[in-house]
């Protein structure tokens, strides 16, 4: 079990990430972007991935690692129970998700 202190330090450690609300929850941005948000309630950690990333964690993980189920999720939002995910991979979901937004232009 990853503990949502643990979850924020990862996030937080990537490079100039910053922590922010967004709405009821933690956001993890990088350059204005969202790469991760918290839900420190259900102790489920929400990331953006392109639908390549998404497919291949969400088939190595089932039922650890899905998709929003809404167009969220098609969009490559996806879940990740922290009850569950082991750390290694819980960092390896989360680097793939911060480089793609840190590498997206701000607008």
């Amino acid at each position: 079990m990853i503990k949502t202190e643990t979850f924020r330090e990862l996030a937080l450690a990537m490079p100039n990430a910053i922590e922010l609300p967004h709405f009821d929850k933690a956001s993890f941005r990088v350059n204005k972007k969202i790469f991760a948000t918290l839900n420190s309630e259900r102790n489920i950690a929400t990331i953006k991935l392109n639908a390549v990333d998404q497919n291949v964690f969400a088939s190595v993980n089932p039922g650890i690692i899905y998709p929003v189920p809404n167009k969220w999720g098609q969009q490559g939002w996806t879940h990740i129970d922290l009850k569950k995910v082991r750390k290694n991979t819980l960092i390896d979901a989360l680097t793939t998700s911060y480089y793609v937004a840190a590498s997206t232009n701000s607008k």
